[in-house]
């Protein structure tokens, strides 16, 4: 029987002041007579009466083994008990059961707090107004967010200041140097001030490893002296270029980072993305649903919470009389490049390329990307926005940038080497196989791209669900039948009409009663 508990006990007195037969209640409360007789006459619950116990009541089972074992947590005191627990089971097959892991692990605990290094402990900071702001980005794709119905899959660039827990969030879909640009000027526009630290982690949207012979100096705390720091003894890091620029040059605030897998050392802002997300639910939760019609309106929305939360801070005041004032413009949230774009009206862009307009092919364009799109500029007007493209080696082929030329020579459709990107999704392959089979494979495909051309003229959706009811109802879906379901109109011919002719002898008739009236 294992140790009485205070549930146990409880159950014997209520019995004993049922009936006051002990027998009777230590059965009920499932205690030894004995024992529940001398809880009755203590009067206490076990959890009153203490047992030190100085003796063990089992032989140790790792005894003889023991010795060796201790010289090998002692060598590698990081060594953990399962791993080593199996590694013993292998050298003495049979001796060693798997229930036996526990009472292991619990003897490795035992050395580990007797013999083992000292744990890391933490020390409470104290937070300075206005003194620093910390940065770091948190995933937001677990709130459910769709931008017209389609799941959102994106990052928050989440700006602190820790004295006041003031707080700022711009969406982003990568942990780059474009999301800071465009996040950290965003939060220190809408403050009005500006702290004398920014903060972040080592990751590589700020900084980046530098050679272990590079000279660098480094201050008791590890904060960076002309772009160099260390962290924890690892490998020295730098500021990267862009970084060092935006918030030194332009800014004039002082950088600092985090030691390497220390993200408790950005614990305010850490702390405080879980309560952003938290926060953020909660008025989701009350508004009714989670769909925006535009990435824009979503961040709007999102920060009209944050200003919310603002607006509760009792210590920002205090912040804000603490720092600079801001005095600079925003700083640029884009990198631009002057490009050629390719007689395929291509464009590359960091490794990506991305599809324009055919009247820019073989011209010189400006393009400015920003974290979440890339314009195209020519002659100072900009001529078009496109989606960022993540990573490298990928592309996006518009449709509708191509299909006119295309029409001119349909036979490059066939082997088209981004064909894909003419096939917006599974009606139009069907549509594709069924005008290929009825019309033969070229004239097939010059009907699809005549369907294709009126999708880029008018809606595609209204196009796909034409070439729906057409495959449906068995029939072609031709552009003639496609347009006649979508309501257009064929163009109404212009009459023939004669030329007017102007009879003058009816001016010159009253030109006499205009004479006299004038004298």
């Amino acid at each position: 029987m294992g140790r009485v508990t205070d549930k146990q006990v409880r159950r014997l007195n209520e019995e004993m002041a049922k009936h006051g037969q002990i027998g009777r209640a230590a059965m009920k409360a499932n205690i030894d007579r004995k024992t529940a007789r001398n809880y009755i006459r203590v009067k206490k619950f076990p959890s009153q009466m203490p047992i030190e116990r100085h003796w063990k009541t089992h032989a140790d089972p790792f005894a003889e083994d023991w010795p060796e074992l201790a010289e090998r947590l002692a060598a590698a005191p990081e060594l953990q008990a399962k791993g080593l627990f199996e590694e013993l089971q292998s050298k003495r097959p049979g001796v060693y059961q798997d229930s036996q892991l526990r009472t292991f692990q619990r003897r490795v605990k035992t050395w580990q707090i007797q013999h083992g290094p000292d744990k890391e402990i933490f020390f409470p900071q104290e937070h300075v107004p206005g003194e620093a702001m910390q940065t770091d980005f948190t995933s937001a794709t677990e709130l459910g967010v769709t931008i017209q119905g389609e799941a959102f899959d994106h990052l928050l660039c989440h700006v602190v200041l820790p004295y006041s827990n003031w707080g700022w969030v711009t969406v982003c879909q990568s942990e780059s140097m474009l999301a800071l640009r465009r996040g950290i000027p965003a939060a220190l526009a809408q403050l009005g001030r500006i702290p004398r630290f920014s903060q972040t982690d080592n990751s590589t949207s700020a900084t980046h490893k530098i050679s272990a012979k590079a000279e660098v100096e480094v201050t008791a705390t590890g904060e960076a002296i002309a772009g160099a720091h260390r962290t924890n003894g690892r490998r020295p890091r730098a500021f990267n270029n862009d970084y060092w620029d935006m918030m030194v040059g332009h800014y004039d605030i002082q950088v600092r980072t985090i030691g390497v897998r220390k993200s408790e050392q950005n614990g305010d802002v850490e702390a405080s993305n879980n309560a952003l997300k938290t926060r953020l639910h909660q008025h989701l939760l009350l508004r009714g649903h989670r769909d925006f019609p535009s990435v824009e309106a979503w961040e709007t929305w999102a920060q009209g919470v944050c200003r919310l939360a603002n607006a509760r801070r009792k210590r920002v005041e205090e912040e804000l009389a603490a720092m600079r004032p801001l005095r600079v413009e925003t700083f640029a949230e884009f990198d631009e490049w002057r490009i050629k774009v390719s007689e395929e009206s291509t464009l590359l862009v960091k490794r990506n390329t991305y599809s324009v307009p055919p009247r820019l092919a073989e011209e010189w364009v400006r393009v400015r990307l920003y974290e979440m799109s890339m314009e195209v500029w020519y002659a100072d007007r900009r001529m078009l926005v496109l989606p960022r493209i993540l990573g490298e080696y990928r592309t996006r082929i518009d449709y509708r940038h191509v299909v006119k030329s295309m029409l001119k020579k349909p036979g490059a459709f066939a082997h088209y080497r981004h064909r894909e990107a003419m096939l917006p999704g599974p009606v139009w392959h069907q549509a594709l196989a069924a005008l290929q089979e009825g019309l033969g494979e070229r004239k097939g495909e010059v009907a699809y791209l005549r369907n294709l051309n009126l999708a880029a003229e008018e809606m595609e959706c209204d196009v796909e669900a034409a070439m729906v009811l057409l495959m449906e109802a068995g029939l072609l879906p031709e552009v003639t039948r496609v347009k006649d379901l979508m309501g257009l109109a064929q163009p109404t011919e212009v009459p023939d009409l004669k030329p007017l002719e102007v009879d003058l002898g009816a001016f010159d008739a009253l030109l006499p009663d205009l004479l006299s009236e004038a004298i």
